[in-house]
């Protein structure tokens, strides 16, 4: 019986029981994800205002996210050969000059809708790597630190979504004062800070190092072992399970945040300070959501908690925003929301890391990542034809009927049980036959 990975690492690890890198990609996480929320806001009402059309808005999501899906398809591989650190450096530094020339071409008066698709294209062709290179680092961090999974897991979620309630907070604000461009412009410096915590709190870390080869490196070896990350979810039924039922629900997301929410707040709410108003009530239930589950997650079953929060998360926000044009309905729905959505994330997180051994994460994380976001591309791209088509109110209720139709998934097929269950499943002893 061989390794499934055949690297060794170059730096001998810290010593157990130090917290400082899960405190620094914790804090990075916060303030690359507050950047991201920042974009998030800021890129759709940036075109919403210079263009006046829910189509180009849904087409510059499509070219954000398409080389996302790209990047994770192939790139779980090359995470480790470069090493977990270097990629999650990189991958901030570039976001931020990406994201810093928008305004600045604008400014200049030579930005073009072309150039913007462009830069919004380089930022996901690097999104998808850095996080990834965070994420497969966190169950080796909680060991280190000496945090349960299942607790490590909420707190890294909470601080997400901290991260994304403090930028749409303040987005929301910022956008209405300062305009969608000084946004962006800040949303550059977050990546820079970001990238410089990445760089001194995994300093030393030997699973955030590059891995040296045993064997010579090859287009075939390479292909073999962006293989294994897919073979193994597909002969792990719980995993596979996951990525189709992620793959639907992540594209309907994305049609609701790049041009549902956004023009219904344009339209019928109170602009941009409205639409910030509401993403940070999200986020601040789904950072309740995920602390509290943290704590009280051992005391109940991880099916039946999934399966209520997944119903939550699904159609109601769809409806209430479709029979209403007023503020406080839709933003007590998203509260509700996002405690239900907070549940969610740190379960998932507990499953895959207790299905998956450390030596595959890379590539199984790339791979789910590449997985659930094929569809997502072409969520804001479909939604924004949509609503152009046949208006906001029809295209609110038929995303959150078929949202419906794929949140009863987990009710529906017996595998979803196995999230009771833990350790690594059959796919491992797959991937590690001779």
């Amino acid at each position: 019986m061989r390794s499934a990975l055949p690297f060794r690492a170059l730096v001998e690890p810290p010593l157990p029981g130090d917290r400082r890198p899960f405190a620094a990609v914790l804090a990075a996480n916060v303030i690359s994800i507050t950047g991201n929320a920042l974009t998030g806001m800021g890129v759709p009402w940036f075109v919403l205002q210079s263009t006046g059309s829910a189509a180009k808005a849904g087409l510059v999501a499509f070219c954000t996210m398409l080389p996302v899906v790209l990047s994770a398809v192939v790139g779980g591989p090359a995470i480790d050969l470069i090493g977990r650190r270097r990629v999650g450096i990189t991958s901030d530094l570039v976001c931020g000059a990406a994201v810093g020339a928008v305004p600045l071409l604008e400014f200049a008066g030579v930005l073009s809708f072309w150039m913007l698709c462009g830069l919004m294209a380089i930022t996901g062709l690097f999104h998808a790597p850095g996080e990834t290179a965070r994420g497969v680092l966190l169950p080796t961090l909680a060991d280190r630190a000496g945090i349960p999974l299942t607790r490590s897991a909420g707190l890294y979620d909470g601080a997400s979504r901290c991260a994304g309630m403090l930028g749409s907070a303040v987005g929301g604000v910022l956008i209405a004062v300062l305009g969608a461009e000084s946004v962006l412009l800040l949303d550059a410096g977050t990546f820079a800070v970001s990238a410089l915590l990445l760089a001194f709190g995994l300093r030393g870390l030997a699973e955030a190092q590059p891995r040296v080869r045993v064997e010579p490196a090859s287009p075939r070896a390479y292909r073999r072992e962006l293989g294994e990350g897919y073979r193994y979810v597909v002969g792990t039924p719980l995993l596979l399970g996951i990525c189709l039922m992620t793959l639907a629900t992540r594209g309907l997301d994305q049609g609701w945040s790049a041009v549902l929410l956004p023009v219904h707040a344009r339209d019928e709410l109170g602009g941009s300070a409205d639409l910030g108003l509401l993403e940070a009530l999200f986020c601040f239930g789904a950072l309740t959501g995920a602390l509290a589950y943290g704590v009280v997650a051992s005391r109940f079953r991880r099916w039946p908690v999934f399966m209520v929060a997944f119903l939550i998360v699904g159609v109601p926000r769809f409806v209430v925003a479709a029979f209403t044009d007023t503020v406080v309905p839709l933003a007590v729905m998203m509260t509700i929301e996002g405690l239900a959505c907070g549940v969610l994330n740190p379960i998932l997180v507990s499953v895959m890391y207790e299905n998956v051994p450390e030596e595959l994460r890379s590539r199984v994380l790339s791979a789910t990542t590449a997985s659930v976001l094929t569809i997502t591309p072409l969520g804001g791209l479909a939604v924004g034809f949509l609503v152009d088509s046949v208006g906001l109110f029809t295209a609110m209720l038929a995303v959150g009927g078929v949202y419906f139709f794929a949140t009863l998934s987990p009710v529906i097929f017996p595998v979803w049980k196995q999230m009771d269950g833990a350790g690594p499943s059959r796919g491992e002893s797959n991937s590690q036959k001779s």
